[in-house]
């Protein structure tokens, strides 16, 4: 027993089972737990073994420390890998996609606690589960086209499923969300104050489960938080991001958002423009035409759509230069390629779609 749990250790996931509940925690606080292959193979392994447990009857998903759920992949890992010529970096995202994907089709009630940051992979694992909840600690994000990439883990379905263009808004600028929003845009659907969280952990040590469990876990959610919060900011912006964000290509939507003037918008808008400028134009591209063909894919599609992206990624897209500029020589000085979104084709774009 002791060398099993040594050795979960070793893969920085951290594993208990109490009262019928399997408690999985990604325990590399100091690097806001973000992902690492031993890590997504430890997930998997301890899914794929309660599957079959009768004695498991749900699975709760959270981070080490108050920071944060999980910030994501180990990115830095992955450009290291390719710039070596090692075959990480293609590993990682397939074993990922497979264990988000076997997150949203599992056959017991899974639990994922986005306390603190929860961003890019961690998006992935924790939009699978049935029941995800935020607290007021809670920053959600896709901020992927920052480091010149594209949202995936899933991004491709669950972005395009937020109501109108808000997925289109948060994947092409990366914008963090909090509580309110979250649950407003279906990326969350309940809040607990973080002052309850021991009281979660105590409710759940002492559930009685019955027939249904997906009802026990709901039952307690619901004398510990709620699902809906007053004031959401996307509510007051969703017709505008709606005009914005519905435009024919990121040109466009930049130019509209100089341009047009709704309401008392127009400084949200040109700070939006100024934001997306920043950005790779060929990563808000490739998202743009990902997140719009996913919305009429299957889940299973559109992890697909994004496994074949990923294999050409590396070497086409812009993910090595912005992890140098932002991560590694942190120069914040990313040169793009196109530097801008007037040099970018729509051959380019539609290149990396070939094949599907």
């Amino acid at each position: 027993m002791n060398a099993q749990a040594q050795t979960q250790q070793a893969g920085h996931v951290l594993v208990e089972v109490r009262n019928h509940v399997g408690h999985l925690t990604l325990n590399r606080p100091s690097g806001l737990n973000a992902l690492t292959l031993d890590m997504v193979r430890s997930l998997r392994h301890h899914l794929e073994r309660w599957a079959d447990d009768p004695q498991v009857h749900a699975v709760m998903l959270r981070g080490a420390g108050p920071k944060g759920f999980c910030a994501g992949g180990d990115i830095r890992a992955l450009h290291d890998s390719f710039k070596a010529g090692d075959r990480l970096h293609t590993d990682f995202f397939v074993e990922e996609y497979d264990l988000d994907l076997r997150i949203h089709r599992y056959c017991k009630p899974v639990m994922a606690l986005m306390d603190g940051f929860t961003l890019g992979g961690g998006m992935g694992l924790a939009q699978g589960a049935d029941l995800r909840i935020v607290t007021e600690r809670s920053r959600l994000g896709m901020p992927e086209v920052g480091i010149g990439y594209f949202p995936d883990v899933g991004g491709s379905y669950f972005l395009s499923r937020v109501p109108g263009e808000l997925g289109t808004y948060l994947g092409l600028t990366g914008t963090q969300i909090q509580a309110a929003d979250a649950l407003y845009c279906g990326l969350a659907n309940w809040y607990v104050d973080s002052g309850k969280l021991a009281a979660l952990d105590a409710g759940l040590d002492r559930l009685t489960f019955g027939e249904h469990p997906l009802k026990d876990l709901q039952g307690l959610l619901a004398k510990l938080g709620s699902q809906a919060l007053t004031n959401a900011p996307l509510d007051k912006l969703r017709p505008v991001i709606d005009h914005f964000f519905a435009q024919a290509d990121v040109s466009s939507i930049v130019e509209q958002l100089r341009a047009v003037r709704i309401g008392d918008s127009h400084q949200w808008a040109l700070d939006t423009a100024d934001q997306l400028e920043t950005r790779s134009p060929l990563a808000m591209a490739v998202t743009l035409e990902m997140l719009r063909r996913g919305r009429h894919m299957s889940l299973e599609d559109c992890f697909a759509m994004e496994l074949h992206l990923d294999q050409q990624w590396f070497e086409f897209g812009d993910i090595i230069e912005g992890v140098r500029a932002l991560i590694i020589d942190k120069d914040k000085q990313p040169r793009w390629n196109p530097p801008t979104l007037a040099g970018l084709t729509r051959q380019r774009t539609e290149q990396f779609f070939e094949g599907l």
